[in-house]
């Protein structure tokens, strides 16, 4: 005896929008993950099927690294990117600043009652192309659906496996006085872009996002200095480079001397902070990273950034000082100095 199965009509990503049974677990969940997000991100594990997914064991002498990263930008496109590129790129970059290179990615979406498909099908074909692109699969995920003005479009969370070989010790904690501090290239593109964007701002020339995967970047410096040599990686993101500094400097137990003429930023970034009133050292990036490394190797180190694409514009920006009260200063273009705080506040909400 045979059993008819139901027909079940494709799902309408040109005019549809994200319903309450999208999140129900029922078949709207199954054709919406079938249709999407497993046609989408396809690869061996996934097609696993299960509610996690199996995965081989790091090389010997191996560790194994793990990072998460919650993205709830606004607007969700910008230029040069958006909230699924960015959650693939966000959370690579956390795995990466640990010396890691990056294996799995999972995908969590919270999505809003009402969502247009249209949107949704853009978000996660973006998010699958800075996968492939980044050589960095998502293996397992999930979907959830809130009500309709309980939710702002479309939240993505992203958790990142990575492993990283035994002896390899990069973190916060390991500045030392003396130190040089490096950064991969122009700050502030990322904010001033997305803030260009909500609020509809119009500049002589464009302002684009630097979202971008950095574990290339990163494996390139590492392979080009000798082990030990970089101290600490960071990626600038949520209050931007000072904040940044600042974390490094309470973690080390160090200050830092920055040098203002020498930290990279494109003359459009500078022109609409200055009309904002904001400051680019406090400005997110989500495709640049500091580094701190062994003064013996600075020159090296910054040749191997500018010898990648993403690291063009690297720079020598300051060094580590030994200071128990752990400020980072600035050496102005005037000739004096400034401290350079923690941000204070949040000037840009909902940035990443």
């Amino acid at each position: 005896m045979s059993i008819k199965k139901d027909y079940v009509r494709p799902i309408d990503f040109r005019h549809g929008r994200v319903d309450m049974n999208h999140g129900a677990g029922g078949r709207a969940s199954a054709q919406l993950v079938e249709e999407l997000f497993a046609r989408a991100f396809d690869n061996e594990a996934l097609r696993q099927g299960n509610d996690g997914a199996l995965l081989p064991a790091p090389p010997p002498g191996h560790r194994l690294v793990m990072a998460t990263d919650a993205h709830v930008i606004s607007p969700l496109f910008f230029p040069g990117g958006d909230i699924g590129a960015l959650a693939v790129h966000g959370t690579v970059n956390d795995v990466a600043m640990l010396g890691a290179t990056p294996l799995y990615l999972s995908a969590s979406f919270v999505l809003e009652e009402g969502f247009p498909l249209a949107d949704l099908k853009r978000i996660v074909e973006s998010m699958a192309a800075a996968a492939r692109a980044a050589g960095v699969p998502i293996v397992t995920g999930d979907t959830k659906v809130v009500e309709q003005g309980k939710g702002d479009g479309v939240f993505i969370s992203t958790t990142g496996l990575g492993s990283v070989p035994s002896g390899r010790e990069i973190g916060g904690a390991r500045a030392r006085p003396g130190d040089v501090v490096l950064v991969s290239g122009t700050i502030g593109d990322h904010g001033v872009a997305v803030l260009s964007q909500r609020e509809s701002l119009e500049f002589e020339t464009s302002i684009e996002s630097d979202s971008a995967a950095l574990h290339g970047l990163v494996a390139r410096l590492l392979a080009a200095v000798p082990e030990g040599s970089v101290r600490t990686l960071r990626d600038p993101t949520r209050g931007g480079l000072a904040t940044t500094l600042n974390e490094v400097c309470r973690q080390s137990g160090v200050g830092m001397l920055l040098d203002e003429a020498a930290i990279p930023v494109k003359p459009q970034v500078a022109a609409a902070c200055e009309l904002l009133g904001l400051d680019p050292l406090y400005i997110a990036n989500e495709g640049k990273c500091i580094v701190v490394c062994d003064p013996a190797v600075a020159e090296g180190a910054l040749e191997a950034l500018r010898a990648h694409p993403l690291g063009r514009d690297a720079a020598h920006i300051g060094s580590v000082t030994d200071d128990p009260q752990r400020f980072v200063q600035m050496a102005t273009a005037f000739g004096g100095r400034r401290v350079v705080d923690w941000l204070s506040g949040e000037p840009l909400p909902r940035i990443c």
